[in-house]
């Protein structure tokens, strides 16, 4: 489990310009490590987590995901690899309203395609993991902003991806809820030897983390 960024330029259209959102960046991942990635504003946080979702494609430079170079694969190919390699919690948790938190990992689980049977009790056992078994029948309206996020990461996790990669996830809580969503994340990296990087704003929440990168403005 890594993930490896190579010489990474990532520029996107300005006008009669391009404005540079990376500029050649190399980031590795280790699987069993926390990356913490800071910096204002603008400096290429979000840039950096799209690309190494593969959600967007540098202009030049190599993305690595668990040992599979995405350079030239098509978009269907793309898609797949997501689903099966790389886990991804969203700044917002966007839980659909109308399922309870073991139905969002059961909906996850299908779309990475996994059979329905046994479905059930591999949502349990992440609602577990995450300190959440006992709320599983809960829908988000009834759960709490760190309870949300909390089913926001065990959904990241349903498809044991490789890489994990997670986007200002204490945004909306309060430090404390915000300082245990982040020793969560460190937990589960270390048990679960994925490849983690971290992007966020709170300087207060980095000794949680492994390494720590930072982007200038």
């Amino acid at each position: 489990m890594s993930l490896e960024l190579n010489d990474v330029t990532l520029t996107y259209p300005d006008g009669d310009t391009r404005l540079t959102a990376l500029d050649r960046v190399d980031l590795s991942v280790p699987g069993g490590c926390l990356t913490a990635v800071v910096g204002p504003s603008g400096s290429g946080k979000s840039s950096l987590l799209a690309v190494a979702a593969t959600l967007i494609t540098p202009d030049t430079g190599t993305v690595t995901v668990d040992g599979v170079r995405t350079t030239g694969m098509g978009r269907g190919a793309l898609t797949e690899l997501r689903g099966r390699r790389i886990g991804i919690a969203f700044q917002h948790p966007h839980l659909l309203p109308s399922l309870t938190a073991v139905e969002q990992l059961q909906v996850m689980a299908g779309l990475g395609g996994r059979a329905a049977r046994g479905a059930r009790g591999r949502a349990m056992e992440l609602l577990d993991a995450v300190g959440l078994a006992d709320l599983a029948g809960r829908r988000p309206h009834r759960l709490s902003g760190g309870q949300r996020q909390r089913v926001n990461l065990a959904r990241a996790l349903t498809n044991d991806p490789a890489v994990l990669l997670v986007d200002e996830p204490t945004s909306a809580l309060d430090h404390e809820r915000g300082a245990a969503v982040v020793e969560l994340i460190a937990r589960l990296t270390r048990e679960r030897g994925t490849a983690t990087v971290l992007v966020t704003h709170d300087r207060a929440h980095l000794p949680a983390a492994d390494r720590v990168v930072e982007f200038a403005g």
